[in-house]
């Protein structure tokens, strides 16, 4: 597990800043699950989720911009979250997927031109002796906004997306497993994702 300790360039859980925040959120936390979960609602909440971010550069992934901006999208708001499970002493790793998005908004979906999200993060903690997913991307704000169900985490079981929104509606499609348990961000897989399903207009964003 102690490579799912370390700091890389993205997930710097040796930043002072990410230091920091994660001792703020984890003190007086009674045991590691609670620790987790303290860290799982802040990102999730707290980090607005923010698909029209630019990524094209490593350090538009570096957790602690990413903690600074209080914004990203779900790859960026992952590896926020790895870095301070780190910093917390909880070994941490990334996962991705291939997904679809059936409810997209229509001017992402006009900007992206198809609804298949090609490299899918989330973070993945490890807890009690096994590996648990926590997907922290969509905040509650947007949820309630939307009708999408929030994910919420118990440290027990995986936290992913839900199937269904809270209208009956299908909502989000898991398509590929692409690797789990990632020691680094893959940024050359993920831009090269990206560029292959969207062009490089993905790697800069419209702005809001």
């Amino acid at each position: 597990m102690e490579r799912y300790l370390k700091p890389t360039f993205a997930i710097n859980c040796d930043s002072p800043s990410i230091q920091e925040k994660s001792s703020n959120l984890t003190e007086g936390c009674g045991d590691i699950i609670k620790k987790a979960q303290s860290l799982f609602y802040f990102v999730r909440d707290e980090i607005r989720y923010n698909i029209y971010v630019s990524r094209s550069l490593p350090e538009h992934f570096k957790a602690s911009n990413t903690l600074a901006r209080r914004d990203g999208y779900c790859v960026q708001k992952a590896v926020l979250l790895v870095a301070l499970a780190r910093a917390a002493g909880i070994p941490a790793g990334l996962g991705f997927s291939r997904i679809r998005n059936n409810i997209l908004p229509e001017k992402t979906l006009n900007w992206l031109g198809t609804n298949i999200l090609p490299f899918h993060g989330y973070a993945e903690f490890y807890l009690n002796g096994k590996w648990v997913k926590a997907t922290p991307a969509f905040d509650l704000k947007l949820c309630e906004k939307n009708r999408i169900i929030p994910v919420e985490f118990d440290g027990e079981n995986d936290a992913i997306f839900h199937r269904y929104n809270q209208d009956g509606k299908l909502h989000i499609e898991y398509l590929k497993d692409l690797g789990r348990q990632y020691e680094d961000l893959p940024l050359d897989k993920l831009h090269e994702a990206l560029i292959q399903t969207f062009g490089k207009v993905a790697l800069e964003p419209p702005k809001r």
